[in-house]
């Protein structure tokens, strides 16, 4: 079975992924406390989940052109996802969790069809 070369390629490619994965902590393990390594562990991950949201609603317009709050096709699961996200991030200060249940309530709302 593992002599299928289906199974190799995925083998190679779990290997690889791992390696990758491992790599920079086997590699920094003696740097762990320089300066700009405790800089980018306390900074980098905020700003990637920024640039994952400017990505996520890169497309959304909250206002339509008169003004009014946008309820199209997506507007309203968006908007209530976003708040949803923030909130339960300020309250619980946990990324996952917020990220998890704005996920979840966001993938509801729209199989639902919540659109004005």
């Amino acid at each position: 079975m593992l002599s299928d070369p289906v199974w190799q390629l995925i083998l190679v490619c779990a290997l690889a992924t791992f390696a990758t994965r491992i790599l920079p902590f086997v590699a920094l393990s003696k740097q762990a406390d320089h300066p700009l390594i405790l800089h980018l562990g306390r900074y980098l991950p905020p700003a990637v989940m920024l640039i994952l949201v400017i990505y996520a609603l890169r497309d959304f317009s909250p206002l339509t052109a008169g003004w009014q709050l946008n309820m199209g096709d997506n507007g309203l699961p968006l908007i209530l996802a976003s708040l949803l996200v923030a909130g339960m991030h300020v309250w619980r200060h946990n990324a996952l969790l917020s990220i998890v249940l704005g996920t979840v309530a966001y993938m509801v709302m729209v199989q639902l069809g919540w659109s004005v």
